[in-house]
């Protein structure tokens, strides 16, 4: 069975995204860079499953330290987590992807980061919830 996790970034009143980008892309302060940089630290070498835009979103440098597996939304997420068996995987991609993967997530990674502007997207405690055999 795969290892199953999260690794994921929120405003200080739980912001995900803002039309479809993260809300504070592009911030140069040192905390947002470290962000991204620990996120391809701790998932170097492991397998990411997420949405096409998400998995478009990765730089090529990110794309030679990891597989990278487009989910969709007519698979079923046993058969896909079956194809990494005895791997790490990590759920990227946000809600949409989290409502489907969040039984199967065994370790969340959470940063909360400086930010408190306008969002569209939120993060949703019912996930932390969630796991083998409990029901979204």
């Amino acid at each position: 069975m795969s290892d199953v996790r999260c690794i994921c970034a929120i405003g200080l009143s739980g912001q995900l995204g803002l039309k479809g980008e993260l809300p504070w892309e592009g911030d140069p302060r040192p905390e947002f860079r470290a962000d991204v940089e620990r996120f391809f630290e701790i998932t170097r070498g492991h397998v990411l499953i997420a949405g096409p835009k998400t998995i478009g979103a990765v730089p090529d440098f990110g794309r030679a330290q990891m597989t990278l597996r487009v989910a969709r939304s007519s698979e079923r997420p046993e058969d896909v987590l079956a194809e990494f068996a005895d791997r790490v995987v990590f759920i990227g991609g946000g809600p949409a992807l989290w409502d489907v993967y969040a039984p199967f997530i065994m370790h969340w990674d959470i940063t909360r980061l400086p930010y408190d502007g306008p969002a569209d997207r939120w993060f949703d405690p019912k996930w932390l919830l969630t796991g083998k055999g409990r029901p979204l």
